[in-house]
C-alpha cells in the first residue's frame, strides 16, 4: 500500500506542475489579449488550491 506521505508528494508534484500552466496561460493573456486564458487560469488556479488542501490532508494522517 502507498503511503499517504507518498501521495502527498505525487500531489505536490503534480501542484507545480498546474502552478506552471497557471503562469503560461496569465503569460497569454499578456502576450495576446486573451480573455479565453483569463477563464483557464482562473480554473487552474482552483485546481492548485485543490491540491494543495489535498496535499496537506495527506500529510496530516498518519502513515
Amino acid at each position: 500500500m502507498t503511503s499517504f506521505s507518498a501521495l502527498a508528494d505525487e500531489i505536490a508534484t503534480l501542484e507545480e506542475r498546474v502552478s506552471d500552466a497557471v503562469f503560461d496561460a496569465v503569460r497569454a493573456q499578456l502576450r495576446d489579449d486573451d480573455n479565453s486564458a483569463r477563464d483557464v487560469e482562473r480554473q487552474l488556479a482552483r485546481v492548485r488550491r485543490s491540491l494543495q488542501k489535498a496535499e496537506a490532508i495527506l500529510r496530516g494522517l498518519p502513515d
